[in-house]
């Protein structure tokens, strides 16, 4: 190797180290994310963990309405005043119609406590009840009342509202909940991908710009060489082509940079505007996933698990509803208490009487050409085939599960076979840099090896990418984190409003 060889050898080392040395000080000014500081970001603070949060509390306040439903409600009613000063047609004895003046006022009051009864249907019930008339045309008040009165209200053979709500509703709150979790977990799966993107704009930037310092040094000892007459004007002409391409990758790969910060920035929430640089996420969690072990932690975690029970409860009860509705209808109401009536206020609960009611109402279709027949039988229907749908679905679900777990242990071995490609591609650009530096290899053979080596740092992160997008999907669909062996479903994940 000749002296001017040595110099140029010289110059570019020391160009490219200033380049690193200016980079790392830059670098040293951002603020740096690893992707678990931005999963937590956006898990905490994003506009769309805000969103879940509040269907999870909508969800809550509505399960808390069907738990009201059940417990007594106390009622205050009455009509206070109704009063009336009219001409008015009264009927008489031998029924002929003589118009009146009629000045009067009717008053009523009533308080009481009502208790639904959720197996049957039905309700009982305790009140008191007040009335007072007042005839302001011949100066008299009356008072009636029934100082004390229990009775009840049962539906018969009609379909129990109360009693499938029993049943469905648990089922609905416990899906909402599980719901939640994992819509925060598909927040985390689509960061990741947008963190990727940023990653890979900020790896393609850092690749141009390298290349550039490179391709522009590797142009002035060109340059040098064929002042020297050592190179044809042909090379000298591809090298400058080359940095003109590598000057134009270093402005492209800036604006794909600002345009996924930017829509990285918005979905995570990151409200500043400092800047920040991504850290690669190159440190695998080492775990092994059984596939049986995924499907049953994503049945029991994941809300779909219950939704397939859901689902067919409700059909179940449509079922119930159409042999309810459409049969015999019949109603029994009693009631028993005391009451009176009387010109004094006070004299209503001297020696009251006994008051008893009872009665059945009923309808019943005697005939109607095959409706309740017809209804029934669709409904039988309907549920038997949302039980093939749910079943269907199950093993899709399951399935699903199953290929992600297959396909995360795959893209672990991917990683590391692409780490591996990445540190070959990097030795063998590195050796043929020198040999063309020293005269012992083409141009063309050191573009080949640069753009080897830059493809290898993509397929790396694309990896990265591919694994940790599969990993956090994996997560979404069993609620469970495999790394740290423990269910997703926390008790702040979980835990109600009051």
């Amino acid at each position: 190797m000749n002296n001017t060889t040595t110099l140029f050898l010289c110059l570019f080392f020391c160009f490219v180290s200033i380049n690193l040395i200016a980079q790392n000080d830059n670098e040293l000014n951002l603020r740096k994310y690893s992707l678990d500081e931005i999963i937590v970001q956006v898990q905490n603070e994003s506009p769309f963990a805000l969103q879940a949060e509040t269907r999870k509390e909508n969800r809550y306040w509505n399960y808390r309405t069907y738990i009201a439903q059940y417990r007594p409600q106390v009622f205050l009613s009455g009509q206070l005043p109704n009063y009336s000063r009219v001409n008015q047609a009264v009927q008489q004895p031998d029924g002929s119609f003589e118009f009146r003046r009629l000045n009067q006022n009717l008053t009523s009051l009533g308080v009481g406590i009502s208790q639904p009864i959720g197996f049957t249907g039905g309700r009982v019930f305790v009140q008191s009840e007040l009335e007072r008339f007042d005839n302001f045309e011949n100066e008299v008040t009356s008072y009636s009342g029934n100082p004390a009165l229990i009775g009840f209200f049962q539906p018969l053979f009609n379909f129990n509202e109360l009693k499938w709500d029993r049943e469905i509703e648990p089922l609905r709150y416990e899906e909402s909940l599980k719901d939640y979790a994992e819509r925060l977990e598909d927040i985390a799966v689509t960061a990741t991908r947008f963190y990727f993107d940023v990653l890979l704009a900020q790896e393609n930037l850092e690749l141009a710009q390298r290349n550039l310092a490179n391709n522009d040094t590797i142009y002035q000892i060109t340059q040098g060489r064929y002042n020297l007459g050592k190179i044809g004007e042909d090379e000298l002409l591809r090298i400058e082509y080359n940095l003109t391409t590598s000057r134009q990758e270093v402005a492209q790969a800036q604006l794909d940079l600002e345009s996924s910060t930017l829509r990285l920035r918005s979905y995570v929430g990151l409200k500043d505007d400092t800047g920040f640089i991504l850290t690669i996420p190159d440190n695998i969690p080492q775990f092994e996933v059984r596939e049986e072990t995924a499907i049953s932690e994503a049945l029991k975690n994941n809300p779909s698990g219950v939704e397939f029970e859901r689902r067919v409860k409700e059909a179940e009860r449509e079922v119930a509803r159409a042999k309810g509705n459409t049969g015999l209808n019949a109603t029994l109401s009693a009631t028993y208490g005391l009451t009176n009536r009387a010109n004094a206020f006070p004299d209503l609960y001297v020696n009251p009487e006994n008051q008893q009611r009872l009665s059945i109402d009923f309808n019943f279709p005697v005939i109607d050409w095959g409706r309740r027949k017809a209804a029934v039988k669709q409904a039988q229907a309907n549920y038997q085939l949302e039980q093939n749908v749910v079943e269907q679905d199950r093993i899709n679900f399951e399935q699903e599960v199953y290929t992600l777990v297959r396909t995360l242990k795959m893209q672990r071995n991917q990683v590391e076979i692409s780490l591996l490609a990445n540190d070959i591609a990097d030795r063998k650009y590195e050796i043929s840099k020198q040999r063309y530096l020293i005269g012992k290899t083409s141009i063309t053979d050191l573009i080949i090896q640069l753009q080897e080596k830059d493809k290898a740092r993509r397929d790396y992160i694309r990896a990265l990418d591919d694994f940790w997008n599969f990993y956090y999907e994996l997560r979404r669909q069993t609620l469970y984190d495999f790394a740290e062996d423990q269910s997703l479903l926390t008790p702040d994940v979980m835990q109600s409003y009051e």
